[in-house]
């Protein structure tokens, strides 16, 4: 069992006292840490194609450039040979979705829901390298990996807050310091949305970011209507039995406003489209799940992965619903899809899942019933979770 990343603070304080209130820096968050990965490891998750990645300078390589310039990846060694020798960084995103030891940081978050989770980047950067004072949409945890970092924070900003033009990155071009503090090796800063913050290397660093989901209200209510839209036939149609003589022929009245208010209300309304519609976005992946090996039946899974743990993809999401208040059914989305559990079998199998990135073979192999085989092998075939050959091949 790892030691709580907060410190003396318990969880229900932090949530209550900190969350999406109020920054917070911990001292030696994790003790004696040591980096999952170094900085040639990280630069070489930048030259692959499928891995986003970035870099910034804050000075361009070429005279004409202006300052703050963002390069795209995937990166070539050329293109890091040919980089000056300090005031540059280079980010990379989802490293837990290619780092297993960098995944298994999230265990120190389990004090909040795991669906919140969005990945967890991680950037080096050179003697003063920075990304320049900014804000985030939402809460992340910094945790210093290698060397030193100094961070400055500010108070709140929000879109209405002056930016520098003639650069795509979001950098505040006003920046109050309201606290100043230096990182080192395990100390940790967690920072709420909207805060500003300006991070800058003293000497060579590495730094890992925790970022959480936060849909804006503008995604939730387009994504939302567009999911009810889809399921809805063109047959349903508005309609006015209840009509009486207008007293201006061209005026939309009230009456029509209220049927239509009823329209919108009896579909948005709708808790069991709306659980629907919120599991599998919040488990949509950032990037397509690869798939090892596909199966046709449980027989041939069994017969090949006998005494084989189940693993969870490290880039894949899961959550689940309780579909009624007596439990009787659940239901479990993964990647963006949901499967409705019926029998007891099926929902203590999606709670597993939801609960542990390890799915024991003496569990898995054991289970009878054809709901739940039926959906551990949906899940393998679409590479949610695999089995971990390559454990057995090591013992």
């Amino acid at each position: 069992m790892k030691q709580s990343i907060l410190g003396s603070i318990s969880p229900a304080a932090f949530l209550e006292s900190y969350w999406q209130k109020k920054p917070l820096l911990i001292r030696n968050a994790i003790p004696d840490f040591q980096s999952p990965l170094s900085a040639d490891e990280l630069a070489g998750l930048a030259l692959e194609e499928e891995v986003e990645s970035r870099i910034v300078l804050e000075k361009g390589l070429e005279q004409t450039d202006g300052p703050w310039q963002l390069k795209r990846g995937p990166f070539t060694e050329t293109d890091f040979s040919n980089l000056p020798p300090s005031h540059w960084t280079l980010l990379v995103q989802a490293v837990d979705h290619w780092v297993p030891e960098v995944h298994s940081l999230l265990d120190y978050f389990d004090f909040l829901p795991s669906w919140r989770l969005e990945d967890i980047m991680i950037s080096y950067a050179t003697d003063g390298g920075s990304v320049g004072p900014h804000y985030d949409h939402f809460d992340v945890f910094l945790i210093q990996a290698e060397g030193k970092r100094r961070w400055q924070v500010g108070p709140v900003y929000d879109a209405s807050s002056p930016r520098l033009e003639e650069t795509e990155l979001h950098i505040l071009s006003e920046f109050e310091v309201v606290e100043d503090y230096v990182l080192e090796p395990g100390d940790m800063l967690y920072l709420p949305p909207g805060v500003g913050h300006h991070g800058a290397a003293e000497g060579e660093c590495m730094t890992i970011s925790v970022g959480f989901r936060a849909p804006s209200h503008r995604e939730i209510l387009m994504q939302f209507t567009d999911f009810i839209a889809d399921q809805l036939p063109e047959s349903l149609r508005y309609s006015d039995p209840d009509q009486t003589l207008p007293a201006h022929k061209g005026e939309i009245d009230e009456t029509a406003l209220d049927r239509l208010q009823a329209i919108l209300k009896e579909h948005i309304e709708d808790r069991a489209l709306l659980s629907e519609w919120f599991g599998e976005m919040m488990t949509q992946p950032k990037h397509e799940q690869p798939v090892e090996e596909t199966y046709q039946d449980w027989a041939e899974l069994k017969a090949e992965a006998e005494g084989i743990d189940l693993l969870t993809n490290e880039g894949s999401r899961l959550a689940f619903k309780q579909k009624s208040a007596q439990q009787e059914s659940l239901m479990l989305f993964v990647d963006g899809e949901s499967y409705e559990c019926k029998t007891e079998a099926t929902r203590n199998l999606a709670l597993k899942l939801c609960e542990s990135a390890c799915l024991e073979a003496k569990h898995w192999s054991s289970i009878k019933e054809e709901e739940a085989q039926k959906l551990i092998m949906e899940l393998i075939n679409m590479g949610s979770i695999y089995p971990d050959f390559e454990e057995d091949f090591e013992e």
